[in-house]
């Protein structure tokens, strides 16, 4: 079954980038006082926002984390090292501003959005929680789909209008995060599906497995993919059938940012596996990634190396939420200020490279 959503959106083309802008970024690296390419990938991330930007001089001026949050049916077969709770009880510390990602988004001045797709708890009297209601999670996707067809379009879409609501602030940059205890199973899944990979090449430990845990993770894995291999025939129909709410409303986010022409720096394993579907949904929405880090999840690198992606750190987190895209924030703001600020050979009366 290839299921297809009643909305055209997807349809919508991607954005065009600009080479002429590529170009002239190019040429003001070379004229600026240092030696060429001496600043590495603060270089190259300033040219590629200035050709997403369509400007001469790329800012990030605005910029907007959104965190899906959804349970997984799939953690009733004990595939992490937490309980099922633990999903609303920290959309629960979210609105408190108690974790990680609350206190990097404070101080990189981002606006925060949390946003609960659907959880074995009620979520409703939250302050500030946006709830779509589909349910109290996903279906266990090692007995059957994990998703409805009706499920996975309002999910897809959840994502689409949280970049609607952002698109008119001026050079917006775009953060997906993801809450949902069980989720490295669902992510680690479609990537073996889409790369098609064996799971014990990319089962990782999640919120902390032991060898015994991650063993058990990649056997429920290795089923639930021989149950439903043979009915997969399209990127969405393994999201239908492997996904998570959160995953398909990232999913849905990075579409939408790639039609409108808003860059995306994207987070770890989970974030980077939606990054996979969007690119393999739409061909050219990975011109607007740009890849924050490296997860110490264990699949995260192939993921990375399908995207040709080149993350901008390795500090060994995996703790999801955005936060290692949260963190990268200063480097884009830096990249730009050294290409904007810095004064030219000619401005400085410095002698140019002979």
């Amino acid at each position: 079954m290839n299921p297809k959503l009643a909305d055209d959106w997807l349809n919508t083309p991607i954005a065009d980038t600009d080479e002429l802008f590529t170009q002239f970024a190019r040429k003001r690296q070379m004229q600026l006082t240092k030696p060429p390419e001496s600043l590495g990938r603060l270089e190259a991330v300033a040219i590629h926002l200035a050709t997403l930007q369509h400007t001469q001089k790329p800012s990030i001026d605005s910029v907007f984390i959104t965190i899906f949050a959804g349970d997984h049916g799939i953690a009733a077969e004990n595939v992490s090292a937490f309980p099922q709770s633990v999903t609303v009880e920290m959309i629960k510390n979210f609105v408190r501003s108690g974790a990680a990602i609350n206190v990097l988004a404070k101080a990189q001045n981002a606006t925060l959005e949390i946003i609960n797709l659907g959880t074995v708890s009620d979520t409703s009297a939250l302050p500030i929680v946006r709830n779509y209601n589909l349910g109290p999670g996903t279906t266990n996707f090692l007995y059957q789909p994990a998703m409805t067809a009706d499920q996975l379009e309002t999910a897809m879409h959840a994502g689409h209008d949280a970049i609607e609501r952002i698109q008119n602030n001026p050079n917006p940059l775009f953060i997906g995060g993801e809450m949902g205890i069980g989720n490295t199973t669902s992510a680690t899944a479609l990537a073996c599906c889409l790369l098609n990979i064996l799971p014990a090449q990319l089962t990782g430990s999640g919120t902390g497995l032991d060898a015994q845990g991650i063993a058990h993770k990649t056997r429920v894995i290795s089923e639930a993919l021989a149950l439903h291999q043979h009915n997969i025939d399209s990127p969405l129909e393994a999201l239908r059938r492997l996904g998570g709410f959160e995953i398909a409303a990232l999913t849905g986010a990075y579409l939408r940012c790639a039609q409108i022409g808003i860059p995306i720096l994207i987070d770890g394993f989970i974030s980077t596996v939606a990054a996979l579907l969007a690119e393999s949904i739409k061909p050219g929405c990975q011109h607007w990634f740009i890849y924050s880090h490296v997860s110490q999840e264990k699949g995260h690198r192939l993921v990375l190396d399908k995207l040709n992606a080149q993350p901008l750190l390795d500090l060994q987190m995996r703790l999801g939420e955005g936060s290692g895209a949260a963190v990268a924030i200063s480097l884009l703001r830096l990249a730009c200020q050294l290409h904007n600020e810095m004064a030219t050979f000619t401005e400085a009366q410095v002698s140019e490279k002979i």
